[in-house]
C-alpha cells in the first residue's frame, strides 16, 4: 500500500481523444490498478452493442457492480485508473457517488483535443482494428453532441491535457 491516500483517476475527452493511453500511462504509477469500460463491455456485452442506446443500456448494467468495487479498492488503499468516460455531467454524477464512498483523492484528467484530430486518430485506430469498438464518422458526431466540459461548480480536482494540432 502505497504512504500516500489512493487516487481515483477519471477521463474526460471525446472519442480517440487519448483516453486509453492516459489511462495505460496512469496505471504503471505504483499501487495503481486500470479498469477499462471498453474491454469489459466487450467481454460482457460485445454481441448486444450495435448501437448508442445498446451502449448506455449495457454500460447502466455494468456501473452497478464497478462503483462499489472500485470504492472498494480504494478504501483497501488502491488508486484506481477509471477508463470510463466522463464526457457527461450524469457520468460524473456516478462518479462522484463513488468518492463519497471513499476518502480517496481524486483527478478528473480533461482531454482537450481538436474534433479533426480525434477523428484522424479515430480512422487510424479503426485501421488497425486493435479497438474493440470501431465508430464511425457519424457515431463520433452523435455521441460528441452529448459533451459536455466539467465546470468548476463540479467540484473536480481537474488535470488538464492539451493536444497539438496534429494526430
Amino acid at each position: 500500500m502505497s504512504p500516500t491516500s489512493p487516487t481515483l483517476h477519471l477521463l474526460c475527452g471525446k472519442i480517440a481523444s487519448g483516453k486509453s493511453t492516459l489511462s495505460a500511462q496512469l496505471g504503471r504509477l505504483d499501487g495503481t490498478i486500470v479498469i477499462a469500460e471498453d474491454d469489459w463491455l466487450n467481454t460482457l456485452y460485445s454481441e448486444e452493442i450495435s448501437s448508442i442506446s445498446d451502449y448506455v443500456r449495457c454500460t447502466l448494467k455494468l456501473r452497478t457492480i464497478v462503483g462499489p468495487y472500485v470504492a472498494s479498492l480504494l478504501n483497501a488503499g488502491v488508486s484506481v485508473v477509471l477508463d470510463f468516460q466522463a464526457n457527461t455531467i450524469e457520468s460524473r454524477d456516478w462518479m462522484r457517488g463513488i468518492l463519497e464512498h471513499t476518502n480517496a483523492d481524486h483527478e478528473l484528467h480533461v482531454l482537450e483535443v481538436p474534433d479533426e484530430v480525434c477523428m484522424a486518430r479515430l480512422q487510424a485506430r479503426n485501421a488497425q482494428s486493435d479497438h474493440p469498438f470501431a465508430a464511425t464518422e457519424e457515431q463520433f458526431r452523435q455521441i460528441s453532441k452529448h459533451f459536455v466540459a466539467p465546470t468548476s461548480d463540479e467540484s473536480f480536482n481537474i488535470v488538464l491535457h492539451n493536444a497539438g494540432p496534429h494526430p
